[in-house]
């Protein structure tokens, strides 16, 4: 279920657009229930009633039940006002709960608000409050405002900060790999940066069964529909009673009752001040009871227990909600799932997740000297490499890989091709024919999309990028030498598909360890070396720094990151390593 607040001071028009909200989250076909918090001095029901009559009498628990409707009434007494996750427990699962009052909940809010009151806004002082409806302007709040009137605006603010309205994606703007003129040598941190800031997700939202969501990027924040644990229970079996009705002495005895408390069977009576009931893991604690001794801990005497003083006051007892309480953030939007999301979401009773679709990736092999693995033994072709290399790591990343196939230098082949990739792949991966050289024919081809940038990073392994977009879908130009293609790939590309999958910015997480080789590395490139762990924990760097040496991709298990800067390195010097593994390369 949803969550999300109105609040604000009597008058201000609160329950005006609470009426106002449900009338329309309703007639788009929502589920809505509500909550409204009360002073205490409130009746709910007027004298005379057949239900006023037996709630005078003493009782504690008045239900009204017709074939239209069902009607509570529960006296608290001396209970303790319950929390506003306990009321929410209680409902009936709906698609959005519209709360009004309960200002100091950690729900999100919506404050209304009318000058008329004079009273000043609840907002600057209250972090979840999350917008203002008012019948005023206020152009110094840095918040959202709405017209107090504008039921539409609100609820569509509403909509999208639950995620109830689907995450549309917005496009990329033609110039967004664009960069500063007058740059020659672009640092690596640079372009990461500018990548991160400039990249937005490219696909559409979908509603997908939570068992079935491992490895989905999550598209809205996801709230505990229930809390976990739903009720007050006993983290062990044992014995439970009343922590203030326990005699003075050394050894407590307490009468023992003949009922027991079960996971699944609960004891639904009241257990009396200083008496004892039987409670098995997981049950319901039964009303008058809070603390709970191990059975190991007891002696039983017939219908008379004892055990040893000492137990402190909530021994043994998980408190409702002491995990996660219902409507609190449980995910947030952007999360990718895993299995012990699955179960989270599933324990705090979501059956559905919102999710992005997977981000499909596209990978176009061009140039007439490739040919496909084992068709011909002429030296004057090279086996394409870089396209099952690059379909692979897009599978292990969670994305849904796009075979493009390879088209030759043809002008015409190739926009065809990148007619089609366009309408097959969120994003498109290339590899070779993307500097800026006479032969290479897809330059040639994004140029003409007025989009094309070429990227001249200060990297080693690497050529310069070549970004562009085809009517509309990102390109990634990759140099067409495969080490230089799985570096770029791993360092770039990697955390650019996460954020247009609508996941998180990918960083590249290192170790240092001490080098187990020697090199002399000069300033003004970002070098990465194919590397692997020795049997004492040294990083070992592959014999060749050649990037033609493929076989090195597969001897290494990671990679070396060596600065900007120059750098002396002899055995024992600390350098940061890259395991694949934290690449996502399995």
């Amino acid at each position: 279920m949803k969550i999300f607040g109105v609040t604000g001071w009597k008058n201000s028009g609160k329950t005006g657009l609470m009426e106002r909200l449900i009338a329309h989250f309703t007639a788009q076909g929502l589920r809505v229930s509500t909550l409204k918090h009360t002073h205490h001095g409130v009746d709910l029901e007027k004298p005379g009633t057949d239900t006023h009559r037996h709630r005078v009498a003493g009782a504690q628990e008045v239900v009204l039940a017709s074939s239209a409707r069902i009607t509570t009434l529960h006296e608290l007494r001396d209970t303790p006002e319950p929390r506003l996750a306990q009321l929410i427990a209680g409902l009936t699962p709906c698609d959005l709960v519209l709360v009004e009052g309960f200002k100091g909940a950690p729900h999100p809010k919506i404050e209304a608000h009318r000058v008329e009151t004079g009273e000043d806004l609840l907002a600057p002082e209250n972090d979840t409050i999350r917008a203002v409806a008012s019948n005023e302007a206020l152009p110094d709040l840095d918040l959202p405002v709405f017209d107090l009137d504008d039921t539409a605006a609100i609820a569509a603010f509403i909509a999208d900060a639950t995620g109830l309205a689907p995450r549309k994606p917005k496009g990329l703007k033609n110039d967004c790999f664009a960069l500063p003129p007058g740059v020659h040598w672009t640092p690596v941190d640079e372009a990461l940066d500018t990548l991160r800031d400039r990249l937005s997700p490219v696909v559409d939202t979908e509603t997908v069964p939570t068992a079935t969501a491992r490895g989905r990027i999550l598209s809205a924040d996801h709230m505990a529909a229930r809390s976990n644990p739903p009720g007050a229970n006993s983290a062990v079996d044992g014995y439970a009673f009343a922590y203030a009705g326990l005699p003075e002495g050394d050894v407590i005895t307490l009468p023992l009752m003949s009922e027991r408390a079960a996971a699944g069977d609960p004891f639904t009576g009241t257990v009396p001040m200083g008496r004892a009931i039987r409670i098995l893991t997981g049950a319901l604690l039964p009303e008058g009871v809070d603390t709970v001794v191990l059975q190991e801990d007891v002696q039983i005497d017939g219908q008379t227990l004892r055990f040893p003083a000492g137990v402190k006051p909530g021994a043994n007892a998980r408190a409702a909600g002491e995990d996660v309480e219902a409507g609190k953030l449980a995910l947030p939007m952007g999360h990718k799932m895993r299995a012990p999301d699955v179960a989270l979401l599933s324990a705090l009773g979501l059956p559905n997740v919102k999710t992005y679709k997977p981000l499909r990736v596209g990978v176009l092999s061009t140039g007439d000297e490739l040919a496909e693995p084992g068709t011909t033994m002429d030296t004057a072709r090279t086996y394409d490499a870089n396209r099952p290399m690059l379909l692979s790591l897009a599978q292990g990343w969670g994305y849904t890989p796009v075979d493009l196939g390879h088209v030759t230098d043809d002008r015409d082949a190739l926009r065809a091709a990148f007619d089609t990739a366009a309408t097959q792949a969120d994003v498109i991966l290339t590899s070779g024919g993307a500097s800026a050289g006479d032969e290479d024919h897809v330059s040639a081809l994004l140029k003409e999309t007025g989009s094309l940038h070429h990227w001249r990073i200060a990297i080693k392994p690497g050529r310069p990028l070549a970004l562009a977009q085809w009517n509309g879908t990102p390109v990634f130009g990759l140099p067409g030498n495969p080490v230089a293609a799985l570096v770029t790939t791993l360092i770039f590309a990697r955390p650019a598909f996460s954020r247009l999958a609508g996941g998180p910015w990918l960083t590249a997480p290192g170790t240092l360890l001490p080098a187990a080789f020697t090199k002399s590395k000069k300033a003004g490139r970002r070098e990465y070396l194919r590397a692997r762990l020795n049997e004492n924990g040294e990083v070992e760097a592959f014999k060749s720094e050649g990037s033609g040496r493929i076989s090195g991709l597969s001897w290494a298990t990671g990679l070396v990151e060596l600065p900007d800067e120059a750098m002396d390195i002899t055995s024992g010097t600390p350098v940061r390593f890259i395991s694949y593994d934290s690449l996502g390369i399995t």
